[in-house]
């Protein structure tokens, strides 16, 4: 493998870790576990497994980033869930 190959290779997984963002969704008093699993289901594409942990991260850490990915696929998410009432914000 030449130099130039290596570089380029280091480019590219450089560039695509860049592009990931996270939705962080954030512990609020006003919403019920089963809204905030329910809005994650349908939001968020989660099982009904992984929607209840996020929940439960959410509830005991304060916060957990429930999806991952390209920004402008983000934002449509980001904002059902604050149309549904969570908090939540894109990193």
């Amino acid at each position: 493998m030449s130099t130039q190959e290596k570089v380029l290779e280091e480019v590219l997984e450089k560039t695509v870790e860049q592009n990931n963002n996270e939705i962080v969704l954030y512990n609020d008093d006003v919403n019920t576990f089963d809204h905030v699993i329910e809005t994650l289901i349908y939001t968020c594409e989660h099982t009904p497994v992984q929607a209840e942990q996020c929940a439960m991260l959410v509830h005991y850490k304060g916060k957990c980033t429930v999806k991952t990915g390209v920004y402008e696929e983000l934002v449509p998410r980001c904002s059902k869930l604050l149309q549904a009432g969570l908090s939540a914000e894109i990193v």
